[in-house]
């Protein structure tokens, strides 16, 4: 639950001074003494926030205090600047309402601090991102770089601002800033070249003689003795609290933060040297002929350093100081210049210089913070503007004057806006109004500011009139047309009561402020108000070659010479203020006053004269009276029902109701008349500030009593919970003990059950294993009986065989004795016919016969004796292998199958790999479909494996030459790929190197010469001219140890980069062929700036360059920076080239323009 506070609750003091009893101005300056001595340092008079200046750090301004202050009511916490900085916000945010914080207060009451803070803390709670970010960052630097130009150590403050300063920053719809705008009014450029004692120069000053380094002091010619320079004074050089030199470092990181070039920032810190060094000019009179003194130069070298500075002709400005040209319709006068009139010119140069300095830093910063969008947009503005001033230990003069009128008109316009809003508040609530007394000081603007009769026209009317002006005279006509005037008073005015006053000398005229009585000193008004600058002068500075100087001096070109007298001091600031008054009455106004407690610059000292003196001038009382002449105090209806609820029975604990009912109940059920209080449409409005206490006092007590009942109820809910907790535990304790005695008791039964199990498993094994056992030995006598009948199946076999082979071989033996009987008888009838018939032939080839008939029956007995034996003894071998493995054949049958059909799968796989082969191109990703899933591994492998090696035979046909080349094209792929548009359109084109073929062309044969190194690359460029944008061919060189650009024509050679002076190489990711060579800050290549080219061979060339770079540049590899937005150096400038993709113009072609003197933006045809 959310814890409500509210400005009331823990209060030091009273935090709203609408609410402070009794009202008077002693307990006014009490209050705010009382919450200073506790650190309280911010006050509220209704919406206004007075603040005190507490000299010293306090831990109020922390990212914790923001995020507390965030989104919160404005009366919701105790006082602070976050609350009306988050009220402002959030009304411009939600309620569309443009805003203005004005912050006023003497020199060193914390106005500029004030208005930090402001910034600070919007910064803080509005949006995030990358653009907000940097829009929030420029917004607060640009303080730093006016706070060194324009800020000043005083008497009374070491950081006063010497001029006024309002800030419009600009908003979207989101609240989300998106830039800003500054106006400045009246510095005091006086200070400049005369400081009061006890005072210094403006800070810029000895921020840069304390924190420049050597060479930049060199350069300025400029030394860090202070003493050197008339125009810094001495007793004050040194301030105690404030670092010159880091101060030095931080305004130049802010000034880089916001958007100043370097060459910018060079040229400012140019002309504050020329400032310095132009104070030290000093004259000397000469006699004429005729008699007249005509001044010249003393010492003409510090003359000649600032001549160098800002590039002027040294005698141009010698003449400038001695002479001076008037110059009629018709002709021109020339006169010379005394010593004191050349004394005049020369701090009037100094003045004019530095304030136009300060008002081109001004113009450059809001060109850099100025919102890009040209929609509307939400405005909050914060006026720092200076605070009333009273010097009375010196004469006021004519700053003063302006700076008192400045403050008239914001106290008119803070009057005027305060009775409005309180009017209107009444008005939209439905209340009675009661008109206000109050002192309207407009009668003291007009005397001031009245175009006919105000003391400004008198001044102007003086200044233009010809014929002898003085001071003296602009008093008398002051006194002549002023002195009935009630607010004037003058010495030598008609009224006779100020003819004795002593205190008002005759030279003075004193006003009536709303602040009170100040006395100015008419010494000085007139030049002042003139502001006058010699026309000598301004065209001097005109002729300067220095950039800056001649945008400060636009009046000085002899090409417009303007007769027209230019616009008084006075007029200037008239104008400006009027129309700053114009702006503030169209935005809703939120006040800070700042007080400062002492003179001394000193924390925990409370002086009661002077912050009287501020209560008095900035009309703090009347502003109270103002908020308390209707209603002291007002609240809306929820949270005032929120906080009282508790005061009343029918509201409390909660109103279902409507808040506004639930607040008429309330009130009418309390003792308080109805006269105190009324009800408003949305609020409740209460006169009297001691009905307001009366309610705090009452819900105090009704707090206390509910204390009582929230803590009797919290001690007895305490011990309630306290006894149900014993109680629970008790029961876990019971339930614990339970459950282990039920435990224990299920454990003896299990161990019981598994013995019982245990025993039963067991019978039943043995069981089944008798039974195993008996199939086991039935099956055993199966087969010793099978094995015994087969054998004997055998031997019975066998015998048989044996008996046939023995009746076999009797046959044969029969049948041999036969045979040879039959033989031998035939043989006896042979021989007997052979001892007839040639006996012994017959009978010898008979014989032959016989032998022949006798081998062969042996042959073949042997022949069947071996196969009878064989046959015999491979069935028995048979037999026994059957009957070893009869047991195993069938488990084994399918395993040998299943081995044998994947091996003959995977055969026929390998030897259809020959046919199917894919080619041998490295490219090619094809390979033959798997047949069966089981070839997963080998289908993943074999590929890689093939692939391998094919590319193994592709690399061995590679000569150095190709690659070289293939090496290029792969440092391609790694630096483009994927990052670059045009990439994918160079993988296909080979990479030449010499396009022009430089080496045998005669056309560049004399460039050839020129070229020590051997010419990597040889093509045509187009260099980009920063002007135009528009292209001019190059002929670019690469070699091994530098970059070479030639004109196309002539063969020329326009610029010789080495390679290690090239820092960068920036292209965009489109398909351009834009690159820019940056090349290294302070190289001998580097004077001319960098090189933004253009090519049709881009992705060759950077790959080029990057290769050959990290040889010559020491093995550091060139960086290549792919973005489509960097920035290129030429020469002096930085210029941002912007790539952006636009519809295909002129034959689809890349466009180049220049959008303004920092930005090229490159128009690059939408691909297909």
């Amino acid at each position: 639950m959310e814890v409500k506070t509210s400005l009331l609750d823990n209060m030091i003091g009273v935090g709203d001074m609408v609410l402070l009893e009794p009202l008077s101005e002693d307990s006014f300056i009490e209050n705010l003494r009382k919450r200073f001595d506790h650190n309280e340092i911010y006050t509220y008079i209704g919406s206004v926030v007075i603040s005190m200046n507490p000299y010293r750090s306090l831990p109020i301004f922390t990212p914790e205090k923001v995020e507390e202050y965030r989104n919160r009511n404005f009366y919701e916490l105790s006082p602070h600047i976050y609350a009306l900085a988050d009220e402002a916000y959030r009304s411009l945010r939600d309620q569309d309402k443009d805003q203005c914080i004005l912050i006023t207060g003497e020199s060193g009451a914390g106005k500029t601090e004030a208005s930090k803070l402001v910034m600070s803390y919007v910064a803080a709670v509005c949006g995030k991102g990358q653009e907000v970010n940097k829009v929030k960052e420029q917004l607060l630097q640009s303080n730093p770089v006016l706070e060194a130009f324009g800020n000043a150590k005083t008497v009374r403050n070491d950081n006063s601002s010497r001029f006024g300063k309002y800030m419009d920053i600009e908003f979207d719809f989101k609240g989300d800033p998106l830039g800003g705008v500054i106006s400045n009014y009246l510095l005091e450029k006086s200070r400049v070249v005369k400081q009061p004692r006890g005072e210094r120069n403006f800070h810029i000053f000895y921020q840069l003689l304390s924190g420049a380094s050597d060479d930049t002091l060199k350069k300025l010619k400029l030394d860090r003795d202070y003493s050197k320079y008339n125009y810094l004074s001495l007793d004050s050089a040194v301030v105690n609290g404030l670092d010159d030199a880091a101060n030095f470092r931080t305004v130049k990181n802010a000034m880089q933060i916001v958007g100043f070039m370097e060459d910018e920032v060079q040229s400012v810190l140019e002309l504050v040297a020329a400032v310095l060094k132009l104070g030290d000019i000093e004259f000397k009179p000469e006699s004429r002929c005729n008699g007249s003194d005509e001044s010249r130069i003393k010492d003409k070298n510090d003359l000649k350093e600032m001549c160098e500075l800002l590039g002027i002709e040294q005698s141009v400005l010698e003449r400038a100081f001695s002479y001076r040209t008037v110059e009629a319709r018709l002709e021109k006068v020339s006169t010379t210049l005394n010593v004191a009139q050349a004394y005049y010119a020369r701090d009037a140069l100094a003045k004019n210089l530095y304030s136009r300095l300060f008002s081109w830093l001004v113009t450059r910063i809001n060109e850099s913070i100025k919102a890009q969008t040209k929609a509307r947009h939400k405005v909050m503005g914060v006026l720092d503007i200076y605070g009333f001033e009273i010097f009375e230990d010196r004469d006021n003069s004519f700053e003063q004057f302006i700076i008192n009128y400045c403050n008239e008109k914001l106290q008119q316009i803070f009057i005027e806006l305060t009775l409005r809003e309180e009017q209107e508040e009444y008005v939209r609530e439905g209340i009675e109004w009661t008109n206000i007394e109050y002192f309207n000081n407009a009668i003291i603007c007009d005397l001031i500011e009245n175009h006919q009769n105000g003391i400004l026209a008198m001044l102007d009317e003086e200044c233009l009139r010809p014929g002898t002006v003085t001071d003296e005279t602009f008093l008398d006509k002051l006194n002549t047309i002023c002195a009935e005037h009630q607010h004037f008073e003058s010495r030598l005015s008609k009224n006779s009561k100020f003819l004795t006053d002593h205190s008002l000398p005759h030279n003075c005229f004193r006003i009536q402020h709303y602040a009170g009585k100040v006395l100015y000193r008419v010494e000085g008004f007139v030049d002042k108000n003139n502001d006058l600058l010699y026309r000598d002068l301004s065209q001097a500075m005109y002729k300067a070659n220095h950039s800056l100087i001649k945008q400060l001096f636009p009046e000085g070109n002899p090409g417009k010479v303007n007769l027209k007298r230019p616009p008084t001091a006075g007029f200037q600031f008239r104008a400006s203020v009027g129309t700053l008054m114009k702006n503030l009455q169209t935005k809703n106004p939120n006040y800070i006053r700042c007080i400062k407690p002492n003179d001394k610059k000193a924390s925990h000292i409370f002086t009661d004269s002077l912050v009287c003196h501020q209560v008095r001038y900035l009309g703090l009382m009347e502003n109270v009276r103002v908020r308390r002449a209707g209603y002291a105090f007002r609240q809306a209806y929820e949270p005032c029902l929120e906080r009282y609820k508790m005061l009343c029975k029918r509201t409390w604990p909660h109103w279902r109701g409507p808040a506004r009912e639930g607040v008429e109940v309330l009130m009418a059920d309390l003792p308080v008349p109805a006269e105190e209080f009324s009800f408003g449409r949305s609020k409740i409005f209460i006169r009297n500030p001691r009905t307001l206490f009366f309610l705090e006092e009452r819900r105090r007590q009704c707090l206390q009593d509910l204390a009582t009942l929230i803590q009797k109820i919290y001690r007895g809910w305490k011990c309630r919970s306290h006894f149900l907790l014993l109680k629970k535990s008790q029961i876990v304790v019971a339930a614990w003990y339970r459950r282990y005695a039920q435990e224990k008791k299920y454990q003896k039964i299990k161990s019981a059950t598994t013995v019982v199990q245990s025993y039963t498993r067991g019978w039943q094994a043995r069981k089944l294993l008798r039974e195993l056992k008996y199939q086991k030995r039935c099956e055993e006598a199966v087969t010793t009986i099978s094995a015994f009948w087969h054998g004997t199946q055998a031997r019975m076999e066998l015998r048989r065989l044996k008996q046939e082979a023995r009746n076999k071989h009797a046959v044969t033996v029969i049948w041999a004795y036969w045979q040879g009987t039959k033989a031998r008888r035939e043989l006896r009838q042979l021989k007997e016919e052979a001892r007839n018939r040639h006996a012994v032939s017959v009978i010898w080839a008979g014989w032959q016969g016989t032998k022949a008939r006798r081998e062969l029956r042996t042959l073949k007995e042997e022949a069947r004796r071996k196969h009878a034996v064989a046959v015999i003894w491979a069935y028995w071998q048979g037999l026994k292998v059957r009957r070893e493995y009869r047991k195993f054949f069938r488990a084994n049958a399918g395993k040998k199958i299943y081995d044998f059909t994947i091996q003959r799968i995977m055969q026929k796989y390998f030897l259809g790999l020959k046919s199917t082969m894919p080619s041998m191109s490295p490219i090619d990703k094809s390979w033959p479909a798997r047949p069966y899933r089981f070839l997963d591994g080998v289908h993943r492998e074999l590929p890689r494996i093939f692939h391998l090696w094919r590319c193994k035979k592709y690399r061995s046909q590679f000569t150095e030459e190709k690659k070289a080349v293939y090496e290029e094209k792969l440092e391609a792929s790694e630096i483009f790929k994927d990052k670059k548009a045009l990439y994918p359109s160079s993988v296909s084109q080979p990479f030449k190197g010499d396009y022009l073929e430089i080496s045998t062309n005669p056309k560049y044969q004399k460039l050839n010469s020129a070229v020590d190194e051997k010419v990597l690359l040889a093509d045509v460029v187009n260099k980009i001219n920063r002007a135009n944008g528009k292209g001019t061919a190059r002929i670019f060189l690469l070699t091994k140890k530098s970059v070479v650009l030639a004109d196309q024509k002539t063969g020329q050679v326009k610029a010789s980069v080495p390679l290690p002076d090239l820092a960068s190489v920036s292209v965009s990711t489109q398909s351009d062929g834009f690159f820019a060579l940056r090349l290294k800050e302070g190289s001998a290549s580097a004077v001319k700036g960098d090189f933004l080219l253009s090519s049709e061979h881009l992705i060759e060339i950077i790959t080029k360059l990057h290769r050959t770079g990290a040889t010559a540049a020491d093995s550091k590899q060139l960086n290549v920076d792919i973005s489509d937005e960097f920035l290129v150096q030429f020469k002096h400038d930085k210029v941002c080239v912007k790539f952006i993709q636009g519809a295909p113009k002129n034959g689809n072609s890349v466009s180049c323009k220049r959008k303004n003197n920092r930005l090229l933006e490159v128009s690059v045809p939408t691909t297909a």
